[in-house]
Formats: structure tokens, C-alpha cells, sequence
């Protein structure tokens, strides 16, 4: 198997995983910390969403001869680890996760996905609608602070939490999935960490625009 299609069985195993996790962990704060049956409602229909994806790129992996099981193994560590450091401890923090969260990871792999073929590309996009999920967290955050105010200090450490175990984790992966590694970054910036390092600035700075669409600060 070439770089190339390595990586590209990396990426969809990498999503695949993420959003099996994402249904997984949205499900259990649906059933857990949703304040309303209709929030209940609402995020469970987020967290099918997340599982129709799932079996997308599940499907993708066996069209291109990958074992969906082996494809998403190396990442099973990773993500993990990253859910267990990052577990919510209530409605506005699974809320926040969900939205900052699973952004900054749409950014990175939005990143791979410009140098794999169209196909793949489209398939990546399909995997990563949005489909109501930043609306629903913006609209019951921004709620949540006019009420509250205070807790917006409370809920801008948590996100700086969340990004930062995000990153970390995502450097633990490019170290160990070089084929991977090498569809995020630019092809003149060559396939090393710094370059990688790189995009991860970029992604922070996503980061920073979603904290403004929450009402919170990203630096305070």
C-alpha cells in the first residue's frame, strides 16, 4: 500500500472512530445530562447523525479493501484517552464540548482531506456536516449566559481545557501515523512535526472564532 493510500485509510479510520466515539459520548450526555426531554430528543438525534457518518466512512474503508476494525485501531488510544481527560460534569460543559470539541477536530481533518482526490474529499465532507450541531450548543450556551454570566469564566477554562488535550493528543497521532502526518501539511512545508505544529496554529485560531460565537473569551 503507497503513502498516499496509507494515509488515506489513516483519515477515514481516524474519522470513523471519531465519530463512533461522538455518537457514543452525545448518546450518554443525551441520556445523562440533557436538562428537558426535549433537549434529550434533540441531542439524541445529533448523536444518529454521528452514527450515519460513522457507517459512511465504514462503509468507504471496506470499498477500499481496509478492515474498518484495523483502520481505526491506531486511534482507539488517542481518542479515548481524550474523551476520559475531557468528561463533562454538566449540561454546559458537554454542550461546549460538543461544539468546540468536535470543531476543532472537523478543522483537522478538513486540513488532510485538501490533498486526497475528490472523492475522498467529498466523502470527508459528507462525514462532517454539521447538520444542526453548532446551532443547538450556540443557541443554549449564549441562553445559559445571559442567565448565568459568571459561568462564562467557568466554561472559557474548560474549552481551553478541551483544545489543549485535543492538541495533545493530535501530536501523539501525527508522531505515530507518519502517512497521515503527511496530509497535513502543505507540500512545500515538507512532512516534519514543526510543519505539523504549524496547523495546529491554524486550527487554534478556528478555535478562537467558535469561542466568539459562544460569547466567551479565548484568551481569558
Amino acid at each position: 500500500m503507497s503513502d498516499t493510500s496509507s494515509g488515506v485509510v489513516d483519515l477515514l479510520g481516524a474519522l470513523a472512530y471519531a465519530e463512533l466515539t461522538g455518537f457514543l459520548r452525545l448518546a450518554e450526555d443525551a441520556a445523562t445530562l440533557a436538562p428537558t426531554l426535549t433537549d434529550r430528543a434533540e441531542l439524541s438525534d445529533l448523536a444518529a447523525v454521528e452514527h450515519r457518518h460513522f457507517r459512511l466512512l465504514r462503509d468507504r474503508l471496506v470499498e477500499l479493501g481496509a478492515d474498518p476494525e484495523e483502520a481505526m485501531a491506531p486511534f482507539v488510544d488517542a481518542f479515548d484517552s481524550w474523551h476520559a481527560l475531557t468528561r463533562p460534569s454538566d449540561w454546559l460543559e458537554a454542550l461546549v464540548k460538543a461544539y468546540v470539541g468536535t470543531g476543532i477536530a472537523m478543522d483537522f481533518y478538513r486540513e488532510a482531506a485538501r490533498r486526497v482526490g475528490p472523492d475522498i474529499a467529498g466523502l470527508v465532507e459528507e462525514a462532517l456536516a454539521d447538520e444542526g450541531r453548532s446551532e443547538f450548543a450556540v443557541e443554549r450556551v449564549r441562553a445559559a449566559l445571559e442567565r448565568e454570566p459568571k459561568a462564562a469564566g467557568r466554561l472559557a477554562l474548560w474549552s481551553r481545557r478541551l483544545v489543549g488535550e485535543a492538541l495533545s493528543q493530535a501530536h501523539r497521532v501525527a508522531a505515530a501515523r507518519p502517512a497521515l502526518a503527511a496530509l497535513l501539511v502543505e507540500a512545500d512545508e515538507g512532512e516534519d512535526l514543526p510543519a505539523v505544529g504549524r496547523l495546529f496554529a491554524r486550527l487554534t485560531e478556528q478555535h478562537a472564532k467558535r469561542m466568539s460565537a459562544l460569547g466567551l473569551s479565548a484568551s481569558s
